[in-house]
């Protein structure tokens, strides 16, 4: 059987290290998988290689990374062929997940969420049928100068952490481990998911 494709985009590293835990979690489950940066790759990937796909992408101004857009543009008829799902990684699902947040504040940052997922669908005419937002992290200490700033402003005005001296990781894993258990439920026995 042809492995599982774990394909990602990332700009401080945390979309591949979820990408890591995703193909290390399916290889728990007997499957075989690769994490593969589909912007890093020498050789343009190709999806038929794959059984299946797992893509995830990092979101940053309100944009899935550039090269994951553009990938999924031009290799939309080889992932409809084959079982996928993609993965937002962004930190608007952190203000949906974190306890402290009012009503209000879950409900504008599950809509900003739910827009850009929206948005990365139109630009790529592509859908798949299992889609899951997932909690970034704020990477201070992979940050530049500038970037830092911008980061701990942004973090600020959304209620997150603002402690530059660290990283601080939002990622709900055991979240992430139940989406990729029903996804490879489904790739067992198909008509049961």
């Amino acid at each position: 059987m042809k492995p599982i494709g774990v394909l990602y985009a990332t700009r401080s590293g945390h979309t591949r290290r979820i990408a890591d835990h995703i193909a290390n979690e399916l290889h728990e489950r007997g499957f075989e998988a690769e994490a593969k940066n589909v912007g890093a790759e020498a050789a343009p990937l190709d999806p038929s290689h794959y059984s299946a796909a797992i893509l995830a992408a990092s979101v940053h101004y309100g944009q899935h990374a550039s090269e994951m857009v553009e990938f999924v543009k031009n290799r939309r008829s080889e992932l409809d062929k084959i079982p996928s799902a993609f993965i937002s990684v962004t930190l608007s699902e952190a203000g949906v997940e974190r306890p402290e947040s009012s009503p209000q504040e879950r409900a504008r940052f599950a809509a900003d969420t739910q827009r850009v997922i929206e948005k990365f669908f139109e630009e790529t005419e592509w859908r798949p049928a299992r889609v899951k937002a997932v909690a970034g992290a704020l990477l201070y200490t992979k940050y530049n100068l500038l970037l830092r700033f911008v980061m701990k402003y942004m973090a600020k005005n959304a209620h997150a952490d603002t402690d530059t001296s660290r990283d601080h990781d939002y990622t709900d894993w055991l979240t992430l481990d139940r989406f990729v258990d029903e996804f490879a439920q489904q790739l067992i026995s198909p008509a049961a998911v």
